[in-house]
């Protein structure tokens, strides 16, 4: 490394920290999108953050500068959602030289040292280095993508009446990202195996998330979520071994939707 480069290296000092609901990978879009979960914020005291957020109310939208705290270490070649491998610059991968992260996210509110936001593709716990306003003159270039994107193949999303009840139904006892995790998983490439927990049967597939399952079909270029059921067998909900702290709720669930279940994938 040249001399004069070294020098320079930078150590970078969270300002902050994002709490959100999403804390597993899968659970958090690729970018920010509709399907994204609310988070906050929290910047730390005694910084004097107050003064630096003065204003901050009048951004719409804000840059977060933020760190891919789950993966400690980088690869060249990288698998994204849509397409084969690419090089990791021209993509926008969590496994970077420098685990760096950008996202322009909608700015709600502040309470403080809080910035409530809408929309989120960050996990929990991401540590937040900068914060900037996003300005629509310079930042934002309409139609502009790589190239390598043209040719992805977008995927309608149509949940079924029955699994819109059962989805209402898990909501309701907190599984809050599974909604959020179909549209993310199934909107390119569904039955791709090697990018997602699935399994291709003749007439429908299934996807997994943690211990459950989405059923779905293809017709054209629209995926059908037909129905959700347990990923446990009925001799996995008699054991005591519980290591998800679940079961209960599958019980539940297999009272109101009994259609039967299948072994884990």
């Amino acid at each position: 490394m040249d001399q004069a480069v070294e020098s320079k290296e930078l150590i970078l000092k969270p300002i902050g920290i994002f709490r959100t609901t999403q804390v597993h990978a899968y659970e958090a879009g690729r970018q920010t999108d509709e399907h994204g979960a609310e988070g906050v914020v929290e910047l730390f005291s005694g910084e004097n953050f107050e003064q630096a957020l003065s204003g901050i109310e009048g951004c719409s939208h804000i840059w977060l500068v933020f760190g891919f705290h789950h993966n400690p270490s980088w690869k060249p070649m990288v698998l994204p959602p849509r397409g084969p491998k690419r090089g990791v610059f021209a993509t926008r991968s969590p496994y970077r030289p420098n685990p760096l992260g950008l996202s322009c996210v909608q700015l709600v509110e502040r309470q403080g040292l809080n910035l409530k936001i809408l929309k989120s593709d960050l996990l929990d716990g991401s540590p937040i280095y900068d914060i900037k306003p996003y300005l629509a003159y310079s930042d934002s270039f309409p139609g502009v993508q790589p190239t390598w994107l043209d040719s992805s193949v977008s995927f309608q999303i149509h949940i079924s009446e029955a699994s819109e009840k059962q989805l209402q139904f898990l909501e309701s006892r907190g599984l809050n990202q599974l909604r959020s995790f179909i549209w993310h998983q199934l909107e390119f490439e569904p039955t791709n195996h090697k990018k997602k927990r699935v399994r291709v049967q003749e007439n429908f597939s299934v996807l997994a998330y943690r211990t459950w399952r989405i059923e779905f079909s293809i017709e054209e270029q629209i995926v059908k979520v037909e129905r959700l059921f347990s990923g446990y067998s009925e001799e996995d909900l008699q054991k005591s071994e519980d290591p998800y702290q679940d079961k209960n709720l599958h019980l539940e669930f297999k009272k109101l939707f009994p259609a039967g279940s299948t072994d884990l994938i």
